[in-house]
């Protein structure tokens, strides 16, 4: 079987694309992005082709940009050129040359896809091949990415498909030749100075001096990673759909049912959807053994893992929505669904002991931060002011004369699993201002 034949199958097989659709093939100018445009020429696909000029080798990248303009006049299709910036933004990025390349080229990538859509079904494929996958396997074991990165690149995400990941890089080179086609080398290929590379040109080739097969056998295992991967995900979603309560835009989670796992990788499971790296699992397991308040922070901070009481609380940092709140002691003022709530920690008595429905005046003493601040739920209790006896929220709002929709909006803030202050009725015998106050903490509420 011709590689044609077995390029337009493998695509049928896999449902990739159809005939009818348009497609934007990334083109360096190496033999991989070149044996590609000829593929997809002698299949009929309708395509242009985009190329990304990233400054770095100076002529050589310029002579790249011009070699791909004149294998679209060859084509006769449409060429699209974009130059980065790439070192600037690196600098800019604190990251890598390779991850500012990445970044900036899949960034171009979508605008482009977003551009064309509308109009037809439009797909982005791109380069990748067997030797390809090799790599970034190995990279991925080595970096230490879970499962996940063991089964190598994905021939399909979103609107990118890499039709070429079936094919070694020998088959592309012999095509080439039997078809004559000209391609451009990149000079930094033959570095090691980079990662891809130094397993490109040392470390496979060292391997293949042991295991002759080696190539072959990577390609073998990322099939079968593949297939063990959706076993474990079936068996791992299972578990999380048991554990995982979602309320709002929070997720519970309760403690000691997830901690009896005694697993890492379910763990990480749980908690990589909200942003939180491997590296945070040990912190999870810590947070088991904390006190109600404490939290860690996912690196971008946009969720927080909140101990509280028997549950793991994942919770959106900047979201009003959510119904649980860390209030830590350099905060003055928290938004929240029922409004902004303002905070001010006194070195002296206040005159206003009472303080008034949506002020609460309390004694610091006994108070401790991290606080809570979250909706109340059955089984809560607190002392009354006034009263020595603790009496449950619900047998308080019967007293009260709330109404239903008053009860389902009431919120309360409680310290060490000790409700302070039901916010807008009442505060906790507890915590009242007494003559022999010193310091006072003051919550005032301002509705929405």
């Amino acid at each position: 079987m011709s590689l044609l034949d077995k390029f337009t199958g493998s695509i049928e097989q896999q449902n990739l694309f159809s005939p009818k659709d348009k497609l934007l093939l990334a083109v360096s100018g190496g033999v991989d992005s070149v044996v590609l445009c000829e593929l997809c020429k002698q299949a009929g696909y309708d395509f242009i082709i985009v190329h990304c000029n990233f400054k770095l080798r100076g002529e050589e990248s310029d002579r790249d940009e011009q070699f791909v303009k004149e294998l679209g006049k060859r084509y006769n299709v449409e060429v699209s050129v974009k130059r980065f910036e790439t070192e600037q933004y690196a600098i800019e990025n604190k990251i890598s040359i390779q991850e500012a390349a990445r970044a900036l080229r899949y960034a171009w990538f979508e605008m482009l896809v977003n551009e064309e859509l509308g109009k037809e079904h439009v797909h982005l494929l791109t380069a990748h091949h067997a030797d390809d996958n090799n790599e970034t396997l190995l990279m991925n074991f080595f970096r230490g990415t879970g499962l996940h990165g063991l089964t190598g690149i994905p021939v399909s995400f979103g609107h990118i498909k890499r039709p070429l990941l079936s094919f070694s890089k020998e088959e592309l080179i012999q095509f080439a030749k039997e078809f004559k086609l000209d391609y451009v080398e990149d000079s930094s290929n033959l570095s090691s100075k980079y990662t891809r590379n130094f397993f490109r040109n040392e470390i496979i080739p060292a391997i293949s001096k042991v295991y002759p097969q080696v190539k072959e056998n990577l390609q073998d295992n990322i099939s079968r990673f593949k297939e063990i991967e959706k076993l474990y995900k079936f068996s791992v979603g299972q578990i999380i759909e048991k554990l995982c309560r979602k309320k709002g835009a929070e997720i519970h989670i309760p403690v000691k049912q997830l901690m009896q796992y005694d697993n890492r990788a379910l763990i990480y499971e749980i908690i990589s959807k909200y942003g939180f790296n491997e590296k945070q699992v040990d912190e999870v397991i810590k947070l088991a053994g904390s006190i109600s308040g404490k939290y860690i922070e996912s690196p971008a901070f946009q969720y927080r893992i909140i101990k509280h009481r028997h549950w793991f609380i994942i919770s959106p940092v900047q979201s009003a929505e959510a119904g649980i709140i860390v209030i830590e002691e350099n905060k003055k003022n928290i938004g929240f669904k029922a409004g902004n709530l303002q905070i001010e920690l006194s070195g002296k008595k206040t005159s206003d002991k009472a303080g008034s429905a949506d002020t609460a005046c309390l004694d610091a003493k006994g108070i401790s931060f991290p606080m809570v601040l979250r909706k109340w739920k059955t089984g809560d209790y607190f002392y009354p002011l006034g009263m020595k006896k603790k009496k449950k929220l619900s047998r308080f709002f019967i007293d009260q004369k709330l109404s239903k929709s008053e009860k389902e909006n009431t919120w309360v803030i409680e310290s060490d699993k000790r409700i302070i202050w039901v916010i807008g009725h009442r505060i906790d015998e507890r915590f009242k201002i007494t003559d022999t106050t010193k310091n006072t903490l003051r919550l005032t509420l301002t509705r929405s």
